[in-house]
């Protein structure tokens, strides 16, 4: 199950990118963002309900993180809240998603290497949408899309073959991935031309949130 959700976040996390970076309406996003949101919450509940097992809560508390934030960002986008409070949401699960990260290091390096990848992802968000700073959106769109796969969708098809890796090369060499993805965020960023990346028509508007290009 915790697999399911993962491959369910790879597809949220690339269409809010994309959508970020003004290549999808914004409204779309935060349609399938709802969606996933939903799922996500019900079945981190079912998770959450079967205990027993060690680590379940802190899966279960995972998956629900993921899930209010798509369903959050949803609802903000098409009911027009306003992103200050997002953001600060955001930046709450980023703190929590180091702590996660630490807590899984020891059992599963892997697993703590992604949670540290998701901690930036949702600083972006908090930096974007709570502190202001606009000017990174087209760097977090970037680096939405281009960790997306690596972050989720790749590992859910692996959770789900029984392939996990719980080896701390694999792990290694997974965070240095992801830094040269995060690097080459910022180079596509850098050179996305003048005038492709339009700042969204309504301030506090949520970018990964998409934010919708000016026509």
């Amino acid at each position: 199950m915790p697999y399911v959700c993962l491959l369910l976040s790879g597809a949220a996390l690339l269409v809010n990118g994309l959508a970020t970076l003004g290549h999808l309406p914004r409204r779309d996003a935060a349609v399938l963002g709802l969606v996933v949101g939903i799922v996500q919450l019900v079945l981190g509940v079912v998770v959450l309900s079967l205990g027993g097992a060690a680590g379940t809560a802190p899966t279960a508390a995972g998956i629900l993180l993921f899930g209010l934030t798509y369903a959050y960002a949803g609802l903000d986008i098409l009911l027009g809240l306003g992103a200050k409070g997002l953001g600060w949401f955001c930046g709450m699960v980023a703190f929590v998603a180091v702590l996660l990260a630490f807590f899984w290091l020891p059992a599963d390096p892997l697993l703590a290497v992604l949670w540290l990848a998701w901690a930036v992802l949702w600083g972006l968000m908090f930096a974007s949408l709570a502190c202001g700073r606009s000017g990174l959106d087209p760097y977090m769109g970037w680096a939405l899309v281009l960790a997306s796969q690596v972050t989720a969708t790749v590992p859910a098809f692996l959770g789900m073959a029984g392939l996990w890796p719980r080896s701390a090369h694999v792990a290694a060499g997974a965070a240095g991935l992801l830094g040269l993805l995060f690097l080459a965020a910022g180079v596509l960023a850098r050179r996305q031309p003048a005038g492709e990346w339009r700042a969204p028509d309504k301030p506090g508007t949520v970018a990964a949130l998409p934010r919708e290009p000016r026509r």
